[in-house]
């Protein structure tokens, strides 16, 4: 996978994808929100009868997340699980791990606290 720098807005969001070791890291910077999760929707979406899915999005530089980024993440949880692979969330800040307790998405998906542990998981 190739790296694919995506802002969108006045560089309020950037989603870079790489592979490490056949997972798919999905880095993102920024703000995740209604008018900003395009690239991050597009980064997330699944080929057509591909390999089941080994995902970790690494969120250790977003500043903030709203409802809209909650749904996206939980969208692509259960493509994911339907292409009997998985997603897995690594390195949330403290804002955007308040947000993901506050709904429970972090009993819906798995978090770990590193990008290194998410990839061992």
């Amino acid at each position: 996978m190739g790296d694919n720098r995506q802002p969108a807005g006045p560089d309020r969001l950037t989603v870079t994808s790489t592979s490490v070791d056949g997972t798919d890291v999905i880095a993102v910077r920024g703000e995740i929100d209604h008018d900003t999760g395009d690239p991050l929707r597009r980064a997330l979406t699944l080929p057509e009868g591909g390999a089941a899915p080994r995902l970790v999005v690494d969120l250790s530089g977003v500043t903030f997340m709203d409802s809209s980024g909650i749904n996206l993440l939980i969208a692509a949880h259960q493509a994911a699980q339907t292409a009997e692979g998985w997603l897995r969330l690594a390195a949330p800040t403290e804002t955007v791990l308040r947000t993901m307790r506050l709904v429970g998405l972090d009993t819906v998906i798995d978090c770990y606290p590193t990008l290194r542990d998410a990839l061992h998981g």
